[in-house]
């Protein structure tokens, strides 16, 4: 058994059983719906089903993340339990808990000066994120060190490609991200916008996409040219989704029928209330290993 834990956000957007399954720790971020506040706990106390219906019939939604004191606490209790501490954080590029994270790190070394203690920043989000955790459990159960891995992860977290697209511009349009104007146009032309994660962990606009079959070719486009030994690709893939299970059920068939070779099938995941509350429900996002985001 390991003498360290790796440890992430509920932002990873993976399923409770796939945590205790690796032996991965998290922390929830918190959300408001019509100002009652939440966890967001992965679907537990909120069914992401009724969340997303909520956001139809009008809900307002507000996303806070984990503050230092929170950390500190889950990070102690961590290191009570005498093991040294990995812990990635939801990307820079969108949220600031790195910076919370940092002040609860440099807070429990006081108290812990032999110990090692990791904060790293992801430049992840969602699933994507979460693939990135998987990754370091299989380093992990394979022998390597928590220096060792601390190392790879700062080399080798910008070779997770995310891609992105909606099929509702909705919530893009009340969040400030598309305007009224090219929102109500693209909706009538049936437009969807395909976005990525850059370098900087930041979701940037790439392209527009004229209907559901042509972005789903698009992003699975988008793998062809970007993942790891291209047709050869031969890592896991993993998919989140915002109440459009058809819509990722389609990328992932196009995806399982150009990569044959990938282990195991496209895993679907939820897109949790956090980053949920941004998108809004018809969001598709997809992640794999691949060429190194450099813009």
């Amino acid at each position: 058994m390991s003498d360290y834990v790796i440890s992430c956000c509920s932002t990873a957007d993976l399923t409770e059983e796939h945590f205790k399954e690796r032996n991965i720790e998290y922390i929830c971020f918190h959300y408001e719906l019509d100002g009652v506040p939440h966890l967001d706990d992965l679907g537990k106390t909120m069914p992401l089903d009724k969340f997303y219906q909520a956001m139809v019939d009008g809900a307002e939604t507000k996303t806070s993340q984990v503050n230092a004191e929170e950390y500190e606490k889950h990070f102690r209790k961590i290191l009570d339990s005498g093991k040294d501490l990995i812990h990635l954080t939801l990307s820079s590029g969108i949220s600031g808990s790195i910076n919370s994270a940092m002040v609860a790190k440099a807070n429990v070394e006081e108290d812990y000066p032999d110990r090692k203690i990791y904060v790293v920043d992801s430049l992840a989000a969602s699933s994507g994120y979460g693939l990135l955790m998987d990754k370091l459990a299989d380093l992990r159960d394979e022998g390597m060190g928590i220096d060792e891995l601390y190392d790879w992860v700062e080399t080798n977290k910008r070779k997770l490609n995310h891609w992105f697209f909606s099929t509702d511009l909705t919530f893009y349009i009340k969040g400030g991200r598309v305007s009224k104007t090219a929102g109500v146009v693209g909706g009538i032309l049936g437009i969807c916008p395909l976005l990525n994660v850059d370098n900087e962990g930041r979701l940037i606009p790439r392209a527009k996409i004229k209907g559901k079959k042509k972005v789903y070719k698009a992003i699975v486009k988008k793998m062809e040219e970007l993942a790891d030994d291209r047709y050869d690709y031969s890592q896991k893939v993993y998919i989140s989704q915002s109440a459009c299970m058809e819509s990722a059920e389609a990328v992932a068939q196009l995806v399982e029928e150009k990569f044959p070779k990938m282990n195991g099938k496209v895993e679907i995941n939820n897109i949790g209330t956090t980053i949920g509350s941004h998108t809004g429900p018809g969001t598709v996002a997809l992640f794999f290993w691949g060429d190194e985001r450099v813009d």
